[in-house]
């Protein structure tokens, strides 16, 4: 027959009179159901028979904090010794508030077997007794929260585990850790622990100042009076306790308010409240808070620190990267900047040989005739032209990067200029048995633009040079295309603008390569520039000079060997006639 007792050296708690008992259970040593005697489970047509033999947490009868009372229980069956608590239980589709006691029992060799649990429902708020309930509370339970807590460096871990920990420890209906703001003013809810039946607040922002009990234990880090109005401090330890009114729900909790910190500075705010009743917090609950608080605040303060440690060691590796990155850009642009000059010198070196050899020739009667005298001046003068297209191309970049070219904008009418640029350039092309078609806008009336007659030349001469150059077969074809949309340059709204392309079948650029196409100084391979001569500034000077017109130039290729096009837009001073035949 078992038997209702206790251990020979345990002081008796009669707990509650047994002629009252609403709620009687009987586990065996693992928590399955051994018995059960309620008459709310009755009511809501709960089989109680039907439980026998289930574990917890299969019933339809359990605890609402399963692995709170499953702790419980291991130490009432290690310990020998009753302990009397406050439960919650799901009974079906309910919530039941119980007052209990869970105590050994034992088979008649006295080998504890299991444990009973008996109690009755707890009253509503208004006729519930003040009464303490006493807990397993100590030092060891404490010490084995601290441990956990303090095995990792992950804030959001250490405040989970913090309310974890408390809020199953002491039962309450929810336990949240606030995290403070940097100016003090505001507090941001970072982790809880709350029943089932409560609503959540995490993420939610208070203001210090407005929440009178937070305001007080934040200042008082370790206070030992406090004279706020509706807010008291317990005789046992320095923890802010005071009844709550939620402006949301309007509902009323008894709420234990401790801030954690580390030497002296406070980090944080726990709160622990009870919302469905008021309650007293024992001296052994209020120690145990505050003696886990103490290893909270240390743990936080630590995660804090290895926080700003590696902040400071990205931030220290971001900024070699950085310097390191600098390094190479400047050792690459000093290698940029040799080729160039070298590149460069051997375009001006070049011309220069070539202009003083014809003309020592006609200096020194070289020449047979007049027409071989005459044949030899327009060779220099070929290479005196050349020469100065170097020596422009240079002053030039010299003026852009310095800030110094002035562009004067106005009317250019876009037919001439590729006119001009057909009589130029058509003679190259032809040498070189190459096809070059310019396309002039399909409008009735001519296209102006708004520009740089000079500026726009010398851009158009670059890009159609450029692309006869590097073509060997095939040709070149120069379009326009007109693109109404309004754009506003130099605080001037235009009707759109003109999009002019010059397409070439030639060498091509790889995909890869086509970014350094418009450094300065930057060339996609130096040894072109000497295979085809100029200085590979073409590009470069374009889109400054495209750009300070409030256009822009773009560069597309599919790859090498096949082709190369360049774009560049310009606005339209005026809107033309679009042929529609």
């Amino acid at each position: 027959m078992l038997s209702h007792t206790l251990a020979p050296d345990q002081k008796s708690d009669p707990g509650p009179d047994l002629g009252s008992v609403e709620f009687l259970l009987f586990h065996d040593r693992t928590g399955r159901y051994l018995m059960l005697h309620w008459a709310a489970a009755l009511a809501v047509g709960i089989d109680l028979t039907a439980l026998v033999g289930q574990p917890l947490s299969d019933a339809s009868v359990r605890p609402v904090a399963l692995e709170s009372y499953l702790q419980r229980l291991d130490r009432v069956l290690h310990s020998g010794q009753a302990e009397r608590f406050e439960g919650t239980f799901h009974c079906g589709d309910r919530i039941e508030s119980l007052a209990l006691v869970m105590s050994p029992l034992l088979a008649p060799d006295q080998q504890t077997i299991g444990v009973t649990v008996s109690g009755q429902a707890i009253a509503d708020e208004t006729t519930l007794p003040l009464a303490p309930i006493v807990r397993h509370l100590d030092s060891r339970h404490a010490n084995q929260l601290a441990w956990k807590i303090r095995q990792t460096l992950d804030l959001t871990t250490i405040w989970q585990q913090a309310v974890n920990g408390l809020g199953e420890a002491i039962q309450v209906c929810r336990c949240s850790i606030y995290a403070i703001a940097d100016d003090g003013t505001h507090a941001t809810v970072e982790a809880e622990y709350r029943q089932p039946q409560i609503l959540p607040t995490l993420g939610d922002t208070v203001t210090i100042a407005e929440d009178a009990a937070l305001d007080q234990a934040l200042k008082r880090f370790r206070p030992t009076d406090l004279e706020a109005p509706n807010t008291s401090i317990t005789p046992h330890a320095p923890c802010v306790v005071n009844q709550h009114i939620d402006p949301a729900t309007q509902r009323s909790s008894t709420r234990l308010i401790i801030a954690t910190g580390y030497q002296d500075k406070p980090n944080g705010l726990i709160v622990l409240e009870q919302c469905d009743r008021p309650r007293l917090w024992t001296a052994a609950e209020v120690a145990f808070v505050r003696e886990l608080t103490d290893q909270v605040g240390t743990a936080i303060a630590h995660a804090y620190l290895f926080n700003e440690l590696q902040k400071a060691k990205e931030k220290a590796v971001r900024k070699q990267e950085a310097l390191e990155e600098a390094r190479r850009q400047a050792e690459e642009a000093s290698r940029l900047k040799s080729e160039f000059l070298a590149n460069t010198s051997h375009e001006l070196r070049t011309p220069l040989n070539g202009l003083m050899g014809f003309l020592k020739l006609v200096i020194d009667g070289m020449a047979d005739d007049q027409a071989e005298q005459d044949e030899f001046l327009s060779e220099a003068f070929q290479l005196a032209e050349h020469l100065l297209e170097v020596l422009n191309d240079v002053l030039n970049l010299a003026k852009i990067e310095a800030g110094k070219m002035q562009i004067e904008c106005s009317a250019v009418t876009l037919n001439e200029l590729l006119q001009d640029i057909d009589r130029q350039q058509g003679p190259s092309a032809t040498q070189k048995d190459l096809n070059c078609e310019v396309q002039m806008p399909a409008t009735l009336d001519p296209v102006i633009v708004y520009g740089n007659f000079k500026c726009l030349k010398q851009v158009l001469i670059n890009l159609a040079g450029n692309a006869i150059k590097f073509t060997h077969e095939g040709g070149v074809t120069i379009t326009t295309e007109i693109i109404r949309k309004k754009v506003r340059v130099h605080d001037r709204e235009f009707p759109g603008v003109a999009m002019v392309k010059v397409a070439d079948t030639g060498i091509g650029v790889s995909l890869e390569k086509q970014d350094r196409l418009f450094q300065s100084f930057s060339q996609i391979d130096g040894s072109l520039t000497r295979r085809y001569g100029g200085t590979g500034l073409g590009l470069a000077i374009s889109q400054r000079l495209i750009e300070e017109m409030g256009g822009e130039i773009n560069f597309y290729s599919l790859g090498e060997g096949l082709g190369s096009t360049v774009t560049f837009t310009i606005p339209l001073f005026q809107e033309p006639v679009i042929n529609s035949g």
